[in-house]
């Protein structure tokens, strides 16, 4: 990891080089956050963390722009962990594996945690570089956005001066984003039936090597969900007599699923056509997916026989439910072309603690395309016979198509690069959405450099594209107005 160092611009490379050696997957951010307040009070800099770990460092205005309005750099602490099923790493205790691969910096078998280590790199190189003209600043670092938002929900008014929020959670250079999607979570519940295993052989079935991504911004890319199709799969070998012992899938609501297993039991007379059936369904699933998932398989294993099994109506309300359930993009918006309005990703299936515990992460542009959508999966699980919880709701960020820092920062891109961004709603939970409750005044943009896969291995983010993201930031904080 140590290449890392040698790429331009130096000190925002040095920033991420060091978050990459310290752990900080979701809900544990601790030994890192120590470390960025520690730094900050060796600069000589103001920090203070509030109730639920956020970070505020404070950086006085460049000697004759203390009149500028003051600006609000943000950046979310927390990275999603994800690693290969061949790759042992443990997320709270190993440092990332960076390595340069041509024009990208990604990582070895597991999520490189650019989103979002690349922009609050750059948050930092901001407060430690001495030659940038800026305003007041304020850099805000918030914790476990991944997996809840705890720190834009705990962000509370009066601890930030500043006016401008740039935050940093984007993934395209070239795109500046002005909105974004809210989101709920769906927690869904079967309590477990078990009955004991009757006579035959026992097999674990797999499906594997999808490419997963971010259930926002990947969600209309057409790409396989592990968990689709092997319930697809389960259903057609019913007629069979396959009876459902485990099923797991999935690990994260917001990541596509790349992997889902489920432990069986086979009646002999039907372990040959099964096999046959498998054997179709995986050509079935290359070919339906040859343009999106070049690296999908299916395994059959043979196991020892399960010693239970779920009952015969578990197994049978739970897979026709399954099936059923929405997934991927529900509509895409009419106000803005080509962007997704509405959508579902069935995240997570887990068999454990007595239940068959499902998640699905719905997002939406309207509130009323996310209400409908959770009206749409309690229906369907309560006719199941499952428990539905709606958990975690947060709001949109309602694009403002006047805002003074959007047309700033469109501005700034075309004076560097000599062409116009394109100005975007992002389907994605940003944390803008969440910081107008605390903070209705502020004015927000969010811009980053291009990264891609994120929220899965082989995540990977383009050199030439955090120079750009580093000028453009560079820029904009120069030509912040005056109060």
């Amino acid at each position: 990891m140590a290449q890392l160092s040698s790429l331009s611009p130096k000190l925002i490379w040095h920033f991420f080089e060091q978050i990459c050696s310290i752990p900080h997957p979701s809900k544990h951010e601790a030994q890192l956050s120590a470390w960025i307040v520690q730094w900050a009070q060796g600069e000589g800099l103001a920090v203070k963390q509030d109730a639920v770990g956020n970070i505020i460092i404070k950086k006085p205005a460049t000697p004759g722009m203390e009149n500028r309005k003051a600006v609000v750099l943000q950046a979310h602490i927390d990275m999603v962990p994800q690693a290969n099923a061949d790759t042992q790493h443990d997320f709270t205790k190993d440092p990332i594996d960076a390595y340069i691969d041509g024009e990208w910096v990604t990582a070895r078998g597991t999520t490189l945690g650019a989103d979002n280590g690349m922009g609050m790199a750059g948050c930092l190189a901001v407060l430690a570089d001495k030659t940038i003209k800026h305003g007041p600043l304020e850099v805000l670092l918030t914790t476990d956005e991944e997996t809840g938002m705890t720190g834009a929900f705990g962000l509370e008014a009066g601890w930030l001066e500043g006016e401008i929020l740039l935050n940093t959670d984007s993934e395209e250079d070239g795109e500046v984003y002005m909105g974004c999607a809210g989101g709920v979570d769906a927690n869904i519940r079967f309590p477990l039936e078990l009955v004991a295993a009757t006579e035959g052989e026992g097999f674990e079935l797999q499906v594997k090597g999808l490419r997963g991504g971010h259930s926002g911004v990947d969600i209309h890319r057409g790409r396989g969900n592990a968990n689709k199709l092997l319930v697809r799969l389960l259903k057609a070998a019913e007629p069979l007599g396959v009876r459902l012992a485990e099923i797991h899938g999935g690990t994260l609501r917001n990541a596509i699923p790349r992997e889902a297993r489920a432990k069986l039991l086979v009646p002999a007379a039907s372990v040959n056509e099964f096999k046959a059936l498998v054997d179709r369904y995986t050509g079935i699933y290359q070919s339906e997916l040859a343009a999106t998932e070049a690296n999908l398989t299916v395994l059959l294993t043979t196991q020892e026989k399960p010693a239970q099994l779920m009952s015969e109506s578990l197994q049978a309300r739970l897979l026709d439910s399954l099936m059923a359930c929405p997934n991927g993009v529900i509509r895409m918006s009419d106000a803005i072309p080509g962007v997704t309005e509405t959508s579902t990703n069935l995240g997570v299936i887990k068999t454990q603690d007595g239940e068959v515990y499902v998640q699905c992460l719905i997002r939406s542009l309207i509130d009323s395309g996310r209400e409908s959508v959770e009206q749409m999966t309690r229906s369907l699980f309560n006719l199941a016979g499952a428990s539905c919880e709606f958990t975690g709701a947060y709001p949109g960020w309602a694009p403002n198509v006047d805002s003074p820092v959007m047309a700033l920062v469109r501005n700034s891109y075309q004076t560097l690069f000599g062409e116009m961004p394109n100005v975007m709603v992002i389907h994605a939970g940003l944390e803008c959405g969440l910081f107008k409750s605390a903070y209705p005044e502020w004015d927000m943009v969010s811009f980053g450099p291009t990264i891609r896969g994120a929220h899965a291995p082989g995540e990977k983010v383009h050199i030439p594209a955090v120079e750009r993201f580093w000028q453009l930031l560079v820029h904009v904080l120069e030509q912040i107005p005056a109060k």
